[in-house]
């Protein structure tokens, strides 16, 4: 019985010993680079079908530039809050990292909003998905990016409540960190969709 206990001890302490400290950032890394390529195919796909309207409406006919700053507003702001929150967590205040991570949340689910709201009026005049190969790409792009941020906001809730329950404890604390580089990866996909669907599909 004593050699299985302390074999037991020896493959446990060779599991530790072998386990990598940022193996959890560097896998959650790589998985980010995953999602970069499949941004960048929706990305290269939204520019072969951008002139391809099928004699339906454009995206200049359309879009609606103000709310769709707005909407930027709600996120790039959202990013900003979960810094404050990072920054909360580094100085061990739990409730204050809540905090900031609510009103997170709260703009991730203010830019949701707006966008679903986006999506009803498109297909509300008849520019849905089915009505060219150009609305295709472009709900298929922006869709991804909304279903990537819903995700966030799932992931963020749980957090709460991890957080609610157990506090800084340092898993709580990686798991922070890793979305963190979610959310803020997000941001940056956003101001590319800003910028190359909506800018410049409304000078097209």
């Amino acid at each position: 019985m004593s050699q299985s206990v302390a074999a037991n001890t020896n493959l446990n302490f060779i599991a530790r010993d072998h386990h990598a400290p940022n193996g959890t950032l560097f896998g959650f890394w790589l998985y980010l680079m995953s999602d970069c390529l499949i941004f960048a195919a929706l990305f290269a796909t939204y520019g072969v079908l951008s002139q391809s309207y099928a004699g339906g409406p454009t995206g200049a006919e359309l879009f609606d530039l103000p709310l769709v700053a707005l909407n930027t507003a709600f996120l790039l702001f959202s990013s900003i809050t979960y810094g404050f929150a990072m920054l909360q967590m580094q100085q061990g205040k739990r409730q204050g990292t809540m905090i900031w991570l609510a009103i997170t949340g709260l703009l991730g689910a203010a830019f949701l909003a707006v966008e679903l709201y986006e999506f009803s009026h498109l297909l509300h005049v008849g520019a849905g998905p089915q009505r060219s190969a150009y609305w295709s790409a472009f709900f298929t792009l922006v869709g991804t990016h909304g279903l990537h941020v819903t995700i966030g906001l799932i992931w963020l809730v749980t957090l709460l409540v991890q957080l609610k329950k157990h506090g800084l404890i340092p898993e709580n604390r990686r798991r922070l960190f890793c979305l963190s580089m979610f959310w803020h990866f997000l941001d940056v996909i956003w101001i590319g969709v800003f910028t190359f669907v909506y800018l410049m599909g409304s000078m097209a």
